[in-house]
């Protein structure tokens, strides 16, 4: 049986240091109606930076995939446009689900306990499944995504994630195919929410931590 090799390096980005450029003071273009950017928030990927790594990430799972029947499961909300443009860019043909999972916890941390809320609607035996996700942070989810999914038997089971932080996990998960690694920052836009507004931004910000005693 044929499967994809877990070749594809991360581009690995720095949290916001130095001198970042600074949001503007006004809603960007794209941003959700009515709703302000964060104080002090910083752009860590420009959607430029964005849209390129992906047309490499696309590339490298094109070929890895080539001749195979590949099924790209999007982790719902977040993962939405990174889903949707990283399908526009592959060479192969590749059919499209999506999963959505609910976790206890505040804005900022999860609990890590995790329960299905969407399931798929596709049989993924014998296939090949490729889980799209926004970000890889303690673990938790792309964890139980990946036991849920495994236990339905598909030939192969990958991760691609959009940011990974890894300083952030609890329970041990890599993926297979990484954008972007990324500090212990508060990240929003791009499918990244800030209290349930800013992801469509086309750029990924970045909220400084909070000083001590200020979170």
């Amino acid at each position: 049986m044929k499967t994809p090799p877990h070749n594809a390096q991360p581009a690995a980005v720095p949290a916001p240091a130095g001198e970042p450029c600074p949001l503007c003071p006004t809603p960007a273009a794209g941003a959700s109606a009515g709703a302000a950017l964060p104080p002090g928030s910083r752009i860590l990927l420009t959607a430029a930076q964005i849209q390129t790594r992906i047309r490499q990430i696309a590339g490298q799972i094109s070929t890895d995939y080539k001749g195979l029947d590949l099924l790209t499961v999007a982790v719902l909300e977040g993962a939405r446009p990174f889903h949707r443009d990283l399908v526009q860019r592959l060479t192969v043909p590749a059919a499209s689900d999506a999963v959505q999972t609910s976790s206890y916890g505040h804005a900022h941390a999860s609990s890590g306990v995790v329960t299905l809320s969407r399931d798929l609607t596709s049989n993924i035996t014998g296939r090949h499944v490729l889980l799209v996700d926004d970000i890889v942070d303690s673990g938790h989810t792309a964890a139980f995504l990946i036991d849920a999914l495994a236990r339905r038997r598909p030939a192969s089971l990958k991760l691609c994630a959009l940011l990974d932080k890894p300083c952030r996990r609890v329970t041990p998960v890599a993926p297979h195919y990484t954008c972007f690694t990324i500090n212990d920052v508060f990240v929003f836009g791009y499918g990244l929410d800030y209290k349930g507004q800013l992801r469509d931004l086309p750029y990924v910000a970045a909220i400084p931590p909070s000083p001590p005693g200020e979170e």
